[in-house]
């Protein structure tokens, strides 16, 4: 038998709930199925940084060569590396 889930006066109570809980005193996630969300976005933040003017402009030649937009390209690459680092934070705790 599950727990009862109580009831959250607002978001904040509610992460404040999970944080400190397990869902699986909760939830049968035996029963779970896959979700699809295909509209949904993930949420962005505008920055802004400073960068080398040349930076900016070798960052542009080669979007223009793979005929995309170089804030795309900017966040490919930035994407990529927190990826690599993540990894290789993860195996120096487990290594």
């Amino acid at each position: 038998m599950k727990k009862r889930l109580p009831r959250f006066k607002d978001e904040n109570q509610e992460r404040e709930f999970w944080w400190t809980h397990d869902s699986t005193d909760y939830i049968d996630w035996t029963k779970a199925k896959r979700a699809v969300l295909p509209k949904l976005k993930a949420s962005l933040k505008t920055i802004s940084i400073r960068l080398p003017a040349s930076m900016v402009e070798d960052l542009k030649l080669l979007a223009n060569q793979k005929d995309i937009p170089y804030q795309s390209l900017l966040k490919v690459y930035l994407a990529e590396r927190i990826e690599r680092e993540k990894r290789s934070l993860l195996g120096k705790e487990n290594g």
